[in-house]
């Protein structure tokens, strides 16, 4: 017999025997491992059971965020002047504005959509609207009532620029039918214009019925291009009626009186100018011509408004402060507007430095200036630059544009100043007024 033989038959059984001593001690250590494991497991929670009654409580666990988030909404909610949200839109809101009897609300969204929400009561649940689709392409960046409620003007952006339509009612035809007559007209295009500022994009519209002098109580629109043209339109008609440039390398936003006799525009520079608006003994526009010019800010004015008299413009500026400016002036024999007022602008960041307000509203009685940063809104005493109220957050995120609906609203048993504002969180919300009491 070979001697290697044993000796190999030797080393086979000694390796058989190391294998199955090593696996066999890593196995006993696994499952003490596990062991242990799962009594650790029943010691912090005696009453747990293995995974299948976990089930429902990873349920609740799925729920309960849904029922924080709406108890955040409704804490957000209680701001004491917050009366109501408009919801309902897709995606940014990117303008709104008042009927001029304050009883419906239109505004743009970035869904392509146009709403107009009828305000019969300020503190209802929910609100009927009726929904103006605009042509596929466009982006609807600003909105403005025309003749009356039931017109509205849109500015809307495409790649090739921005065009205006004019959207009214067709009057119902007589029927026989009884669910014909109930149901509302749909409102269709009056009329459009394309191309309106060569290619640039429309930053704001503002309407008015014009009032002063010989004028015939139309609309007028101003379209304020994001370069340095302003275009005047006739509400009803589309007919441009005035142009003016404001030389001052980029616009940011233009206004015009509520008696449609001037118009201002803040753009890249600390000065504001002003145009007036002749009207012809028929009525209709004879020339735009520029009147004068408001000089104190030093930095870019970023928002302004008219006082419901015509007579001032208050002004908000990068420098920190508001300027109120009396334009009641006898321009045409060289008499400068006046500073009536300036206050600092109420507001700073957390090192203690002055934020701008990139958006103002004044109330129909002039006493109230409500002022945005952000997603912070404030309301400020006309008369003393005082602080009436403030909130924050009142968004999540940006407010893109605020107005004070012109009337009174009826809000439950009685009527209220409202105000409005839009964001890029899909929301319109409504704000009573602040007293004047605390000031």
């Amino acid at each position: 017999m070979d001697p290697v033989i044993p000796v190999a038959v030797l080393s086979v059984i000694l390796g058989a025997f190391i294998v199955v001593f090593f696996f066999g001690s890593y196995f006993r250590k696994r499952r003490s491992e596990v062991q242990s494991i799962s009594k650790l497991e029943l010691q912090s929670n005696p009453k747990t059971r293995p995974s299948k009654p976990h089930q429902p409580i990873s349920k609740k666990s799925h729920s309960k965020p849904y029922a924080h988030a709406s108890d955040k909404d409704q804490n957000k909610r209680h701001h004491p002047l917050d009366v109501n949200t408009l919801k309902g839109h897709g995606d940014s809101v990117t303008s709104l504005c008042f009927s001029s009897d304050g009883r419906s609300l239109a505004t743009a969204c970035a869904d392509g959509v146009i709403r107009v929400f009828k305000l019969d009561d300020a503190s209802s649940k929910s609100f009927k609207f009726l929904r103006i689709n605009l042509p596929a392409g466009g982006h609807p960046v600003a909105v403005e009532f025309s003749d009356d409620a039931s017109s509205v003007v849109v500015a809307s952006q495409t790649m090739s620029g921005c065009s205006l339509y004019m959207y009214g009612e067709e009057k119902p035809k007589p029927s026989d039918g009884t669910k014909q007559q109930t149901k509302l007209p749909l409102p269709e295009i009056k009329w459009e214009r394309h191309k309106i500022h060569d290619k640039r994009g429309v930053l704001t519209l503002s309407g008015t019925s014009a009032t002063y002098g010989s004028a015939d109580g139309s609309t007028i629109i101003a379209s304020c291009s994001e370069g340095t043209d302003i275009i005047l339109w006739h509400g009803k008609t589309g007919k441009v009626v005035g142009n003016v440039d404001t030389n001052q390398l980029k616009n940011t936003m233009a206004a015009i009186s509520p008696n449609g006799r001037f118009i201002a525009a803040a753009a890249f520079t600390a000065d504001v100018k002003v145009w007036e608006i002749v009207y012809s003994k028929d009525g209709s526009v004879k020339e735009v011509s520029k009147v004068m010019q408001l000089k104190g800010h030093k930095s870019a004015v970023t928002w302004l408004g008219f006082a419901p008299n015509s007579e001032q413009i208050i002004t908000a500026s990068k420098d920190g402060s508001i300027r109120i400016w009396n334009i009641n002036v006898r321009y045409h024999m060289d008499e400068d507007p006046k500073t009536l007022k300036v206050f600092p602008i109420p507001l700073h960041d957390s090192k203690g430095a002055t934020l701008h307000y990139d958006r103002l509203s004044l109330s129909p009685d002039g006493r109230i200036l409500a002022a945005t940063h952000g997603s912070t809104l404030q309301w400020l005493s006309v008369e003393t630059g005082k602080v009436l109220d403030s909130a924050e957050k009142v968004h999540d995120g940006d407010i893109t544009c605020i107005s004070w609906a012109p009337k009174n609203i009826p809000m439950g048993d009685g009527q209220a100043s409202l105000l409005a504002t839009a964001s890029v969180d899909k929301k319109v919300k409504l704000w009573a007024a602040p007293s004047f009491s605390s000031s």
